[in-house]
């Protein structure tokens, strides 16, 4: 069966986000120093359509949380866009433009239906309203015996991790403090439902933490 992979990039403190998240600040305050790490480097800048960049030790980390993946599961907060149901008149397409760089399915979890939403370069974003089970088993359809990435927000991670549905968790450990926010551990438990450290790079600006069941 093909394997939930987690990524996601996490403070000193404990956070995946920042306080205070809206459309005009959809990381919160501060979030966004959990992702400067990634910003300059050549794939990260190749997958979001821009030239040059550099290569270091994070770059390995990202080729491999991109390598044999088919479909990708997040939360509505990560999608994004106002609470509650969806506005007809003005639909929120989420943040990535009118070609994402997914190049594959999203099943997006939330509590409000809509029809599916097909974007340029092979994304669609399908909304799934009967919960995280179901989202992961129509991922792993159409990924076709691909691995399925877990995109996070935090509280879709934290219900995946609960369940022991991840298989592998690479977290990006930023020495920064954020102080409030959304914990990705948040009411959990002590339990990591067999999630193993296995692995550990450090890099510029990051730690990256790689964990799975074996």
């Amino acid at each position: 069966m093909s394997k939930l992979r987690l990524k996601i990039s996490m403070s000193l403190d404990g956070f995946v986000a920042g306080p205070n998240q809206s459309v005009d600040n959809p990381l919160g305050i501060g979030g966004m120093r959990l992702h400067e790490w990634a910003f300059a480097l050549a794939i990260f800048r190749d997958e979001h359509g821009m030239a040059g960049g550099e290569v270091n030790e994070s770059t390995r980390v990202i080729e491999e949380s991109l390598a044999n993946i088919g479909a990708t599961v997040m939360g509505r907060n990560m999608f994004g866009g106002h609470p509650g149901g969806w506005n007809p008149k003005k639909p929120w397409d989420g943040w990535w433009g009118t070609n994402p760089p997914f190049h594959h399915p999203v099943f997006v979890l939330t509590h409000h239906e809509r029809e599916p939403l097909e974007l340029e370069g092979g994304t669609t974003f399908i909304f799934v309203t009967d919960g995280i089970e179901s989202a992961l088993e129509q991922a792993r359809r159409a990924a076709g015996g691909k691995d399925v990435s877990l995109a996070g927000g935090a509280k879709a991670a934290q219900q995946y991790l609960a369940a022991g549905l991840v298989d592998e968790m690479v977290i990006s450990l930023v020495p920064t403090l954020l102080g409030s926010g959304e914990r990705l551990f948040e009411s959990i438990g002590d339990d990591l439902h067999g999630l193993q450290l296995v692995r550990t790079v450090a890099a510029p600006q990051v730690t990256h933490l790689k964990f799975a069941k074996r």
